[in-house]
């Protein structure tokens, strides 16, 4: 049905749902971008000008930080330990995370789920710290969601995705504790709709252009961007407009 980016053409395979989490970058907020601008200052100053392979962005995406330095210094060979690597890495990104934009259709979606009383939440790998740099112009926006759940700190998670372990908690700190099926997952990640899917959640994927369809396949649905996005397909309340 019309989109090739959808991985599932038949709708009738959806299944409605009663609560929603949201990862964050690159799906709410444009940050993806610094990532990549991150790792590529710090290859420079160890190994010269390098540009990040897309093989080895599509691992990065959705790694908490540990993974994610580990990823980097395995795969580049740098002479640091994954502290030493998060540690450079905070130091450029804290000027350039405070200054990215919310992603097409994000807003949108988020205040319509909050007018109807849809529970949703945020599920991301990144810090407390961090979340509150990357979202230090946008506070009303996050505001919104009921809950956050920060699975580089938080004490209760104990593997990153792709281990389910953050949407599993996620969803348990609503206070009607819902079950895996009953959940909708957005991500943008392959790493992160592993984890949905893992955890028996449905997930709209809203990748990368780069995404290969292999990589979008698990994806119980793949759109261009949440403009795109019907909650009535998950038995939500329509858009008002």
């Amino acid at each position: 049905m019309g989109s090739n980016w959808q991985v599932q053409s038949d709708k009738m395979a959806l299944k409605p749902v009663t609560h929603v989490l949201f990862d964050m970058d690159g799906l709410l907020i444009n940050t993806e971008v610094i990532y990549t601008r991150t790792i590529e200052t710090i290859l420079e100053k160890y190994i010269g000008p390098t540009e990040l392979s897309w093989d080895i962005k599509k691992k990065q995406m959705g790694k908490i930080a540990p993974d994610l330095a580990k990823l980097i210094i395995e795969e580049y060979k740098l002479p640091l330990q994954p502290a030493e690597y998060t540690a450079e890495a905070r130091i450029i990104q804290e000027n350039l995370f405070p200054h990215c934009d919310i992603m097409p259709g994000a807003e949108r979606l988020i205040r319509h789920l909050k007018a109807h009383n849809i529970p949703f939440a945020l599920a991301t790998s990144s810090a407390a710290e961090t979340f509150r740099m990357k979202t230090r112009y946008h506070k009303e926006f996050f505001q919104l969601f009921d809950h956050h759940v920060y699975g580089s700190s938080d004490p209760e998670l104990k593997r990153g995705k792709p281990h389910p372990d953050i949407f599993i908690v996620a969803a348990s700190r609503f206070p009607d504790k819902p079950a895996p099926e009953n959940v909708l997952v957005f991500e943008d990640a392959p790493n992160g709709v592993k984890a949905a899917t893992s955890a028996g959640m449905q997930v709209v994927m809203v990748p990368d252009p780069r995404m290969d369809e292999e990589s979008r396949r698990e994806a119980t649905l793949s759109l261009k961007d949440l403009h795109e996005f019907k909650p009535e397909w998950f038995g939500l309340p329509p858009f008002d407009d």
